[in-house]
């Protein structure tokens, strides 16, 4: 299973450079809840077909921020990447309802027949709250886009068949627990239960005891071979 890592940003050093990472007395100085909410996220176990790689997060969408992008990996072909970010505002936020905030941005792209399914944007959002609450997580103030965009090849491309890529872009509040700190690390394996789902991949077996993991979940056809062939 992979572990998560990722950059970590707060706005006391705006000036560093785009390839700085995490520094030791950056990350002292940022709050308790959000060192909590961080090692959360780096200590969450994920799918093995998951790969997790550090992201520089937005500098100005809140006084603390994190973010980690991943990507479905079958062999050599990426079947689904997203990014997810975590930010954190020790005041509040008034339209977050809280303190903390999940954005992410996800993408794959479809077999045809799922393209022409009228009601696949509406199935992709069901899909995100879903993940969500099959691990039994509390949130709100869910919002966000499901874009579809298509593509047709001509000329010296028009061997390719028609390629259509779905787009989700979505954020929540995740409830906080104690210490003042959201449960990040289920979070992030609920995210990349959504990664997983849309990239086609079938769900995995409930661990012992647990009676949600992978209940009702409707994946996309696994896509197989190259996508521009």
């Amino acid at each position: 299973m992979a572990a998560a890592q990722g950059h970590f940003s707060d706005h006391s050093e705006g000036n560093r450079g785009a390839g700085d990472t995490a520094g030791g007395t950056e990350e002292d100085a940022a709050p308790p809840a959000f060192r909590r909410a961080v090692e959360g996220l780096r200590a969450a176990r994920l799918r093995p077909e998951m790969e997790v790689d550090p992201t520089r997060p937005p500098q100005r969408l809140a006084p603390y921020a994190y973010a980690v992008e991943a990507a479905v990996v079958d062999g050599e072909e990426d079947l689904a990447d997203g990014r997810l970010v975590l930010l954190h505002d020790p005041d509040g936020h008034e339209a977050w309802k809280g303190t903390f905030r999940l954005v992410t941005l996800v993408r794959a792209e479809l077999e045809p027949e799922m393209a022409a399914d009228p009601l696949l944007p509406e199935v992709c959002w069901s899909w995100l709250t879903g993940a969500l609450e099959a691990r039994g997580l509390a949130y709100g103030e869910a919002s966000g886009t499901v874009t579809m965009a298509g593509s047709h090849y001509f000329g010296g491309l028009a061997d390719r068949r028609p390629a259509t890529q779905i787009e989700i872009r979505a954020s929540w509040t995740p409830r906080e627990g104690l210490g003042g700190a959201p449960d990040t690390g289920a979070h992030l394996a609920a995210w990349c239960d959504l990664l997983c789902q849309i990239a086609g991949l079938p769900p995995v077996a409930p661990e012992p005891g647990s009676t949600t993991a992978g209940a009702g979940v409707v994946s996309l056809p696994q896509r197989r071979g190259p996508q521009g062939a």
